[in-house]
């Protein structure tokens, strides 16, 4: 109980630059551990096994985020319905969580695990996949997808770690698989067989470091775990609602990521080619690890504004929101200027190819130009999770992954001749947009907070 009541007193009580130090420097560390594994399954597949093999797994990775979306959906909800509880001090909503969680996970997993491996090929056309590409990706998916139960249980489980607050239990968690699988890559492809398992290597390390990681957190949870334990598996009625509604969008997010680079894939075959699905595919690599830091800082962020929420400590909330915005501003910054600097080094890092590392430098360059914007989007996204607020966090994600970027994608190849670079121009415009409305959605939710703080509600 003391543990209990001592995370939520940092919570209500600690400044929030110390919040900050105390809950999103660990998450931010897990998760770029954790964000490598993904980077340098690139880096060894493109190295070790060729640019065709790199852009295969490029190519599948969108398709990887059902499951992403899955666990998002289900880990998210969970999280705000339990930093909200912790607030309340509601002890038998807290009770329901992991129970409820294990049996959604049991159900959508099986789902996407059969969709997955019976329609890979069909799958994998869709983001105009072919020859040597669409082999090599069929092999590697299917792989991937038979692994769906226990990433999906590994990864919510995980959230529900950090929706308490144990920032430090989580990373200490998703970042033991990270490493193990980071380590396990190079064996599988290179040394086991006669000559190494090629891209079924990559694919089985990932799989094996993420049945490890599912196992470890299910003895957690079973038996070291003093505030959220598994009872009783099974769907709860009073939860399962709500964490639909707060996780969708989350899911969303995964699900629009998984359409918005299936579509810019088949728009770089259509307009460049494999050599520019080689760039784009190196190009998602760097996004999706420079993404990572930015995540890892809202996951310390979301205890923190759910649980003062919970509290009606309203003003503290615009506090902690404000320094979070700036610090993710700052933290964003640090990976743009490298990325504005060496880019040819950091693309030569997944593509062997000189000639096609020289390509791609100016675009990869462009995709990046708006990024020092989205440490502000990600914090306004977390906050209307936080609060419940399901609607305004879906406008969000929406807006972002299809509803600018995608039309602006498929406009911008014809206007003044760009071509296959204007595929990359669409994150710039999409970005700055979004970016307005995000700001916008957050004065207006201040604004709210003094209503609610002026009638005592």
């Amino acid at each position: 109980m003391s543990n209990k009541n001592d995370t939520r007193s940092m919570l209500l009580h600690d400044s929030p630059q110390s919040l900050v130090l105390k809950l999103s420097v660990p998450a931010i560390i897990g998760m770029v551990v954790v964000g490598l594994y993904n980077f340098m399954d690139g880096v060894y597949v493109g190295q070790m096994v060729g640019d065709n093999a790199m852009a295969a797994v490029s190519v599948s990775y969108p398709f990887t985020l059902a499951n992403s979306g899955i666990s998002t959906l289900i880990g998210i909800g969970s999280a705000s319905i339990l930093s909200r509880a912790i607030g309340k001090r509601d002890q038998s909503t807290i009770d329901k969580i992991m129970g409820n969680l294990i049996a959604m996970n049991l159900i959508f997993s099986l789902i996407i695990m059969a969709i997955g491996m019976i329609f890979t090929k069909q799958i994998l056309m869709l983001s105009g996949a072919s020859g040597e590409i669409l082999e090599l990706a069929l092999r590697y998916l299917r792989i991937i997808f038979a692994g769906s139960l226990f990433v999906n249980f590994a990864q919510s489980s995980n959230m529900i770690m950090r929706g308490e607050g144990l920032l430090k239990q989580a990373m200490l968690f998703s970042a033991s698989s990270a490493i193990m699988n980071i380590i396990l890559d190079p064996i599988f492809i290179l040394l086991l067989k006669p000559y190494g398992m090629g891209i079924d290597g990559a694919a089985y390390a990932t799989v094996a470091s993420q049945v490890a990681y599912a196992m470890a957190s299910l003895w957690y949870f079973k038996r070291k775990s003093k505030n959220v334990r598994i009872n009783a598996i099974r769907i709860e009625k009073t939860l399962f609602s709500e964490i639909i509604g707060v996780g969708f969008s989350a899911m969303l997010m995964q699900v629009m990521m998984l359409v918005q680079q299936t579509a810019l894939y088949n728009l770089a075959a259509q307009h460049g080619g494999d050599t520019w699905q080689i760039i784009l595919g190196a190009t998602y690599r760097v996004v999706s690890f420079a993404f990572i830091p930015l995540w890892g800082l809202s996951q310390g962020y979301q205890p923190a504004v759910g649980t003062n929420y919970g509290a009606k400590q309203y003003d503290r909330v615009k506090h902690i929101t404000k320094v979070f915005a700036i610090t993710a501003t700052l933290l964003a910054l640090i990976f743009y200027l490298p990325i504005m600097l060496v880019p040819k080094t950091i693309l030569s890092m997944f593509i062997t190819t000189p000639s096609v590392v020289e390509l791609g430098v100016g675009d990869f360059r462009l995709f990046f130009l708006s990024y020092i914007l989205l440490g502000v989007w990600i914090v306004v996204l977390t906050l209307m999770q936080s609060l419940g607020r399901a609607t305004k966090a879906s406008v969000l994600v929406i807006l972002r992954q299809i509803a600018i970027y995608i039309p602006v994608a498929i406009i911008m190849p014809y206007i003044m001749g760009f071509g296959v670079h204007g595929v990359f121009a669409a994150p710039l415009i999409t970005d700055m947009a979004v970016f307005i409305v995000a700001a916008g959605m957050m004065l207006t939710e201040f604004r709210r907070m003094d209503v609610l703080k002026d009638t005592g509600r």
